[in-house]
């Protein structure tokens, strides 16, 4: 059953904000069951409170904003559904809620995906927090989110972020939360707050060619049962042209990008989000989701790409 409700949004960057009518249809949506046989061609990450989510997802940071044909990103996140990609990662700030809109027109209704948001830090207030999140349901179209996450830390009061967050999850908006960009320190800060280790996900950069995380952040995470959500897991286009990549992927007979995708996701404790516009590029990403990389793949990575030896500064975009 769907419900048709007009509401008016208010989109907000920096200081200027535009109002604009949205019409959109509020299914009566049931909570994604990711299991071996809903997503067989998938492998998944299980989070600490039981929930299975597919290991490779669709990102949708430039989705909605004119560098493709809407249809043709619509197409692009259906299929990567089909191919068991039946993860979306979105924000509010994408397309200033253009990414969302775009996106409730994707989502399976018979077989729902995991949509995940995120919240902005100048929105980071009790108010704010509970605005926001009803303007991205709006816009998704759907009545509750399954993951809502802090876009970046800035100057919120993670106190009133987690109570907030906890308000969310007991009135039904959210199924559960977590963070982005977030580093060891603003986690081991997270924990000492009351509800703060109910946090499931951290959102962070993460590719071959940016492996900072391993050397404590990926290891605290582990350590804590919180899940790693890697964004922009295909690095730059000097990353997928490496000669490493090809090499692997022409033996295994993959693109580069499912090579990069796999190495991503090889631990069990990843998710990765790679952002595709188009049906092809779905199509190649979703060979990483069954690919299961050699020991001497990893270790011709390892060689091109030198794990970290020492602490580094949290990598950002």
């Amino acid at each position: 059953m769907q419900t048709l409700r007009q509401h008016r949004c208010s989109h907000r960057r920096s200081d200027k904000a535009t109002d604009v009518t949205v019409i959109t249809l509020i299914p009566t949506r049931q909570e994604p069951v990711m299991s071996e046989s809903s997503s067989p061609s998938c492998a998944q990450v299980r989070l600490r409170n039981g929930r299975r989510v597919p290991a490779l997802g669709l990102g949708s940071w430039n989705l909605g904003q004119g560098r493709h044909a809407p249809e043709q990103e619509i197409q692009a996140l259906q299929l990567g559904q089909q191919l068991g990609m039946q993860l979306i990662d979105t924000a509010e700030m994408y397309g200033n809620g253009r990414s969302e809109q775009l996106i409730s027109q994707a989502i399976g209704r018979t077989q729902p995906p995991y949509v995940v948001s995120k919240v902005l830090p100048s929105n980071a207030s009790a108010r704010g927090i509970a605005r926001a999140c009803e303007a991205s349901l709006q816009r998704l179209g759907v009545r509750t989110l399954d993951l809502y996450l802090l876009h970046w830390r800035g100057g919120s009061d993670l106190a009133e972020v987690v109570d907030a967050f906890e308000a969310l999850r007991d009135a039904g908006k959210i199924r559960d939360w977590g963070v982005s960009n977030f580093d060891v320190d603003d986690m081991e800060e997270l924990w000492a707050i009351d509800g703060g280790p109910h946090c499931l996900v951290n959102q962070v950069l993460y590719h071959a060619g940016s492996r900072g995380i391993e050397f404590d952040l990926l290891p605290w995470c582990a350590a804590h049962e919180v899940a790693v959500m890697a964004y922009s897991p295909l690095g730059s286009r000097a990353l997928l042209d490496h000669p490493v990549l090809h090499a692997i992927g022409q033996r295994r007979g993959v693109a580069a990008t499912a090579v990069a995708l796999a190495w991503a996701i090889r631990s069990g404790n990843v998710i990765a989000i790679p952002e595709s516009g188009t049906p092809a590029h779905v199509r190649a990403n979703a060979a990483a989701c069954t690919l299961q990389l050699h020991a001497d793949d990893l270790a011709e990575i390892d060689r091109a790409f030198a794990p970290p030896t020492r602490k580094q500064p949290l990598d950002l975009l």
